[in-house]
């Protein structure tokens, strides 16, 4: 008898107290899942250029153009839907990739990439001095 009391008061004392750490646990829970949603936002936002100025956009439109893959009426100095679609063309035609990022490839072919110095050599010579030996003595000199 008296264990059956002890039973049933330990299970009572157990009924109670577990919801109380339900509940403790979901708040917790909330909590944590609201700090590392807010976390996720602030790091998720994307680097990077978000789109291309429209200073750039009207060189690519000028040389789309020059190239025959866009007409002046076109030209917005804008990077739309039209010159979009001209700079997929003119990289397909090319075998390049055509998403709507244009191919460094591509403009580099359009003569709008890093600028090229004409002037200077594409090779470099480093001249060294001859050694030369004469035949009586074996004795070596540096000619120039």
């Amino acid at each position: 008898m008296r264990f059956s009391r002890l039973l049933l008061g330990f299970a009572l004392v157990l009924t109670l107290a577990l919801p109380s750490f339900a509940k403790t646990n979901k708040t917790k829970s909330r909590h944590h899942s609201a700090l590392h949603k807010l976390h996720l936002r602030r790091h998720s936002a994307q680097r990077g250029q978000k789109a291309i100025d429209d200073q750039r956009a009207t060189q690519f439109q000028a040389a789309l153009v020059k190239s025959g893959y866009l007409t002046a009426s076109q030209e917005s100095g804008h990077w739309d839907a039209a010159t979009q679609s001209a700079m997929q063309k003119f990289q397909a035609d090319n075998g390049w990739q055509t998403k709507l990022v244009p191919d460094s490839r591509a403009i580099i072919k359009l003569g709008l990439g890093p600028a090229q110095d004409s002037s200077a050599p594409a090779v470099t010579t480093v001249s060294t001095p001859a050694i030369a030996t004469t035949a009586s003595t074996g004795a070596s000199f540096l000619q120039k």
